[in-house]
């Protein structure tokens, strides 16, 4: 079982930047997929980005591509969302959470454990 708990969230401006972390417990965060999504009211839980366990492959939805960068340090069960160009339509919670199988997915059902949510507000 993993532990995680979000940080960095915030109220910037939009074009400004936030990063977002994600601690994990446990020592076994290397075998994790990792994933950042974000969910705002009466909305459903959108994929953000994904990273493998190793960090080698990389995945974004479509709304964020170019501008959010996943990265992972797995000697500090870290993981990073460092997001640029930001805009109104940012604005939401951002929830991290940990997959134990081994393929990286984007379906939100398929992630085991959850933080507990960072907010994130761009004002225009």
């Amino acid at each position: 079982q993993v532990q995680l708990v979000e940080s960095g969230g915030g109220l910037v401006q939009a074009g400004g930047s936030l990063r977002l972390s994600c601690a994990a417990s446990g020592r076994t965060f290397s075998s994790y997929v990792m994933g950042w999504f974000r969910q705002t009211p009466g909305e459903e839980r959108e994929f953000v980005a994904a990273i493998s366990r190793g960090g080698g492959s990389t995945y974004y939805g479509d709304s964020v591509k170019g501008r959010f960068t996943i990265s992972r340090d797995n000697a500090k069960n870290t993981v990073s969302l460092q997001m640029n160009s930001l805009k109104p339509l940012d604005t939401a919670v951002y929830y991290c959470a940990a997959r134990s199988a081994a393929v990286v997915t984007t379906s939100s059902g398929t992630y085991d454990y959850w933080g507990q949510g960072t907010q994130v507000t761009v004002s225009s």
